[in-house]
């Protein structure tokens, strides 16, 4: 209404049960948080004031920091080859396309990038998403039906659990890389239509490598499909980077595999699914995430294409990583520290308790090496652990200088002697 020259906005008064009902949210919500905290699982952020790479600067920290904590795997995040097509995208592309593939969201440098990624897998097609958690929730309500079965190990990605509740398949759990058990659970599911076996090649958490061999013999065997979440495989795993399938000499084997743009390949943004191209044009007419989310950005598709080229034209990179990896979980072992997972760049610092964690990488900030405590709900309660990663990108002297901030820190807080 107009009082004079003036405008009046008139608003409902908010009920003393609307305020009530406020603040008993509140008080919830404190005390969930304060459990957080007490509990020794409080996740804090830092704030990297630099690009990111195996030397970075961390907002309150003074000097070159050494980063052990990002899945970075191949140092192309500021790669000047990556870096420059990315702006080179984003000057002849622009910054976004305003909306979703379908309606006028797909470039010719969307097409190009999905064909490089299934050249690089060896497979027929690929349909990109936002995100391989996207990709993950929109691939099994899709694919598996209430006639249909999908057996999944206990450890998978929270991204994969969570696309399989979407699906009304049935739903088999098998004990973490049990042979065994899965052929227990794939009896049990023989009546099933459709059965689809899904494992990580890689598990994040503690870098250990599905047996990959063995699961497809089992599916082979009883007529199962086979997945693959590869993000903490691709571009590094196997003679050319192809992943763990192709380590393991399953390529032809696998089915469908889902992996990620964000990690080794150019780390910004992303993920796809590669596999049989019936799947793929069906996903492209129904996979929710796909039909309503807004399409890559230009400069993201650019420097993920950049990435993928430079590894389909050397395999040198890849092959960088498994020395350096070695050398720090060799000397971390040596100074009586328990290192989880085998070979992988993954290497995790087994502490147990949650606040150690946590106390341990605030520490180790403090001697210029970046590294994160990772601890419940993100690994099972008792499990607390640093997780370290290696890059190619990191030199000896990098890793050198890491294990002695771990001996030093090790030593402060009684873990080694």
């Amino acid at each position: 209404m107009i009082t004079g020259s003036k405008w009046v906005v008139l608003r409902p008064s908010t009920s003393i049960r609307g305020y009530a009902a406020i603040a008993e949210a509140r008080s919830v919500l404190e005390h969930e948080l304060e459990t957080i905290r007490t509990g020794g699982t409080w996740k804090g952020e830092r704030i990297i004031t630099s690009k990111q790479g195996p030397h970075i600067n961390v907002d309150g920290s003074r000097g070159d920091i050494l980063n052990f904590c990002a899945n970075n795997y191949l140092g192309l995040s500021s790669h000047p080859q990556v870096v420059e097509a990315g702006i080179e995208a984003l000057k002849k592309y622009g910054a976004g396309l305003s909306s979703v593939r379908f309606i006028c969201g797909t470039q010719d440098i969307h097409k190009d990038l999905e064909q490089k990624l299934a050249k690089f897998h060896e497979r027929e097609e690929c349909i990109l998403y936002a995100s391989c958690f996207d990709a993950n929730a929109g691939l099994f309500e899709v694919l598996l039906g209430p006639d249909d079965a999908v057996l999944s190990d206990e450890l998978n990605h929270a991204s994969i659990i969570d696309g399989i509740r979407l699906c009304r398949a049935k739903r088999f759990r098998y004990k973490h890389m049990d042979l065994n058990d899965l052929e227990t659970q794939l009896k049990q599911s023989q009546s099933s239509r459709m059965r689809l076996v899904v494992t990580d090649g890689v598990f994040s958490m503690d870098g250990d490598v599905a047996p990959l061999k063995g699961i497809c013999d089992l599916a082979e065997q009883y007529g199962a499909l086979v997945f693959i979440d590869e993000c903490h495989a691709t571009g590094f795993m196997g003679p050319r980077g192809r992943g763990t399938d192709e380590l393991l000499g399953v390529m032809d084997r696998v089915h469908i595999v889902n992996s990620t743009l964000g990690k080794a390949l150019g780390g910004a943004a992303g993920g796809y699914t590669v596999g049989p191209k019936p799947l793929i044009d069906l996903l492209r007419q129904r996979s929710r995430p796909y039909l309503f989310s807004n399409s890559l950005p230009p400069p993201v598709v650019g420097c993920a294409t950049r990435a993928v080229e430079l590894l389909l034209a050397s395999n040198e990179i890849a092959q960088s990583v498994g020395a350096k990896t070695m050398r720090f979980r060799n000397k971390m072992t040596e100074a009586g520290f328990t290192i989880s997972g085998s070979a992988h760049p993954i290497c995790p610092v087994m502490l147990g308790d949650a606040r150690l964690a946590s106390l341990m990488a605030d520490d180790m900030l403090k001697l210029g090496v970046y590294v994160i405590g990772f601890s419940y709900p993100v690994v099972p309660k008792g499990k607390a652990r640093i997780r370290v990663q290696i890059s190619a990108a990191h030199t000896d002297q990098d890793i050198d200088r890491a294990v002695d901030a771990f001996i030093q820190t090790g030593r402060k807080h009684g873990v080694v002697s």
